[in-house]
């Protein structure tokens, strides 16, 4: 046993020491094996990738720690909305250039909106679900739901909704309007991390 660890120990000590060149020319992944995600945004092509640059920051409108007030992992019970990561989020943002039933929604306002969004997500502002009708206007419109004698939501579309990060409110408060309108809980996801969480990992970001 004495002897395999220190066999171990000189085999480590004797590793060629990796080069500041190296480092610096080693691709950033996403996960493991995927370079990029390819999505569709405003009928072009783009691909999602971390930064390459291994010296970039965060971007300075998310550095402050102070901002709003941190939103609980599953702020709407007892409604069952999924949580979801990045990963999750990428997923569905390659789904959607396919199945029309997948929809990605930035509900922040326009003023956030127009400092860079996600590639493959649409705007819509949480504000603009504060009158009932104006709603019910939006779910006709965007999220393939009818209106009869009751709000029909059998053929509704998955929503994919995020906004500033887990001190933001802006999705949440969307996301409590459409489950008090029957929003079915089990086609609403809520990226919780938002646009903090995503300029953190250095992902694409694209301007309206």
């Amino acid at each position: 046993m004495k002897t395999t660890l220190f066999l171990l120990a000189t085999m480590l000590a004797y590793q060629a020491p990796v080069s500041a060149e190296e480092i610096q020319t080693k691709e950033v992944f996403i996960t493991k094996g995927v370079l990029n995600v390819e999505v569709i945004h405003n009928g072009k092509k783009i691909k999602i990738q971390r930064n390459q640059d291994r010296d970039n920051k965060i971007d300075s409108l998310y550095q402050r720690t102070t901002q709003g007030k941190v939103q609980p992992m599953h702020p709407f019970a007892p409604h069952e909305v999924e949580t979801i990561g990045e990963l999750e989020l990428l997923d569905y943002l390659q789904q959607q250039g396919n199945d029309k039933s997948i929809l990605v929604v930035d509900s922040r306002t326009a003023s956030w909106v127009k400092r860079g969004t996600i590639p493959g997500s649409i705007n819509i502002p949480f504000t603009a679900f504060k009158d009932e009708d104006d709603a019910v206007e939006i779910m006709e419109k965007h999220f393939n739901v009818f209106q009869g004698a009751a709000l029909n939501f059998s053929e509704a579309k998955t929503l994919v909704m995020f906004c500033n990060g887990n001190w933001c409110p802006q999705s949440p408060i969307a996301i409590r309007k459409l489950l008090a309108l029957g929003y079915p809980a089990a086609k609403i996801k809520y990226y919780r991390g938002g646009m903090q969480s995503w300029h953190s990992l250095g992902l694409t970001v694209i301007a309206p």
